[in-house]
């Protein structure tokens, strides 16, 4: 891994043979906007459908079939623009972006290339390095946000020697997003892009599912000498994880540099990356905007907005990330770490609020971060399908609160919760977990440890800190079911400490 040295930041450029480099990042994320229909036609954009059930004869290219714009889309861009910050322009138009490929049986895509719909942004992230640690924000501008259809899929695997096509996606809906290239590590791309699906899921404007592929990122990489001139970059095409994004940007850097070192030049070209040997390779030569002839689609008038529609939306707008996270951290104390990690998007700070009402916030997002994201990444298993709800991960604290069990035991609940055992009392009451409060009781489990023990016992009066072996045998005599605090007290009066 390698990081990148802005200004008065201590990082280091990445080290070649001949000195240091610096890379260049900047990212095209495909957002595939949250509608019900697609871009230009009423057909359905449900995942999963069968092949070809999906598509309009406006997907198929059929002759004489004109587009109708999607209103919904058009407020769905206008409203992921304000959430980045961005300007809104109130004329935009569509083009004609001209390619053969089986897939797009238009023999051409629409797009938008010189009046995007919405235009410069910029949103701050704060990337984490691969100790945990968190670096320094890192402000990343937004060149522009245009709509566009997207292309149907290729099905390569179904025959050895035939290729299949499934027009389903054909004509669905995307916000292309495009950056700056701001970004100089591989850290801070993949906080960008989490930033992004953050702020889209907190919109409503697209799900961020990137295993369905519906955000997506095109990584484009150059290497420099510190100060020099921009390098030639290449585009990493349609990385769909935040760890591929990584892993790709550093593969894609140190190959950069091993070719300039070595004498050769950088061929500008599209990339792909191949996750399970964690390299890039060649996809095809890279094109220019001449390549693709855009020309004004002769079919869709120029979009005109009017400033109260863009108004109307703003007014709508809900909490976003930063402002939630700056919420959290000032009504519930949480850490500046803490608050970021619980609002990285809109479930789990729905999720988190659910948790923590009427409860001690610390110990909520301790639980949560902890116990509830382990088991769920264990199991790779998303939030929204955890096995244990917010309510029922509640009613687990609320027994530690009420010393109905310890914390030690707390744990072995809270597994017996996650594989389906039953919710926190169901499990207590029939596994006969409750907390052992009657002090007689323990007064006796702490004499006979005592007796059992007459040299560490006498010791303990020159050496406090023994106390503990005290407390972990009777723990371990209880079962883990005495109170922790009763016991401690019990034993220290007993001891004559």
């Amino acid at each position: 891994m390698f990081t990148a040295k802005r200004v008065g930041d201590p990082r280091d450029y990445i080290a070649g043979e001949t000195g240091d480099w610096e890379v260049i990042i900047g990212l095209e994320v495909h957002a595939q906007v949250s509608s019900n229909s697609k871009l230009f036609s009423g057909a359905a954009t449900e995942y999963g459908a069968a092949p070809n059930t999906q598509v309009s004869l406006v997907d198929a290219g059929m002759p004489g079939m004109l587009p109708v714009i999607n209103e919904f889309c058009v407020e769905q861009a206008v409203r992921t623009g304000l959430g980045l910050n961005a300007k809104i322009n109130l004329f935009s138009r569509f083009d004609r972006k001209n390619y053969f490929y089986v897939d797009l049986p238009q023999g051409y895509q629409i797009s938008q290339f010189e009046f995007p719909i919405v235009g410069e942004g910029e949103i701050e992230v704060l990337p984490i390095d691969k100790d945990g640690n968190t670096l320094e924000p890192v402000v990343v501008g937004i060149e522009r946000l245009h709509l566009e259809q997207d292309a149907g899929k290729s099905v390569h695997d179904l025959s050895p020697d035939e290729t299949y096509v499934d027009l389903n996606r054909s004509g669905v809906c995307l916000m292309e997003i495009v950056s700056k290239p701001d970004m100089r590590s591989p850290e801070e791309a993949s906080a960008y892009v989490e930033k992004l699906r953050g702020i889209v899921r907190a919109l409503g404007t697209c799900d961020g599912d990137m295993e369905k592929g519906n955000l997506r990122a095109d990584v484009n990489v150059s290497v420099r000498k510190p100060g020099g001139e921009l390098g030639t970059r290449c585009e990493i095409k349609n990385v769909n994880s935040m760890r591929f994004i990584r892993q790709a940007i550093n593969y894609e850097a140190r190959r950069h540099i091993e070719i300039i070192e070595a004498g050769g030049t950088i061929d500008q070209e599209t990339r792909l990356f191949d996750s399970v040997k964690g390299e890039t390779r060649t996809m095809r030569s890279k094109e220019d905007a001449h390549d693709y002839r855009y020309f004004p689609d002769p079919d869709l008038l120029p979009l005109k907005l009017e400033q109260s529609f863009v108004d109307g939306i703003k007014a709508t707008l809900p909490e976003l990330p930063d402002a939630i996270k700056a919420r959290f951290m000032a009504d519930y104390n949480l850490s500046e770490y803490d608050a970021r990690i619980l609002t990285a998007d809109k479930g789990k700070s729905d999720f988190f609020e659910t948790l923590a009402k009427g409860r001690e916030a610390k110990t909520a997002a301790n639980w949560m971060m902890g116990d509830l994201f382990g088991a769920l990444n264990k199991a790779g298993t998303e939030l929204e399908d955890s096995p244990v709800s917010a309510d029922a991960l509640g009613g687990l604290i609320d027994r530690i609160t009420d010393n109905t069990i310890s914390g030690k035991i707390a744990k072995d609940v809270f597994e017996k919760m996650f594989a389906g055992g039953g919710d926190a009392d169901t499990i207590i009451e029939r596994d006969g977990l409750k907390q052992v409060t009657d002090t007689g009781a323990i007064e006796v489990m702490v004499q006979k440890v005592i007796d059992a023990n007459p040299d560490q016992a006498a010791a303990a009066k020159e050496n406090p800190k023994l106390v503990g072996f005290f407390v972990g045998q009777v723990m371990k005599a209880s079962q883990g079911k005495a109170n922790p605090q009763a016991v401690n007290q019990i034993l220290k009066a007993k001891l004559g400490l």
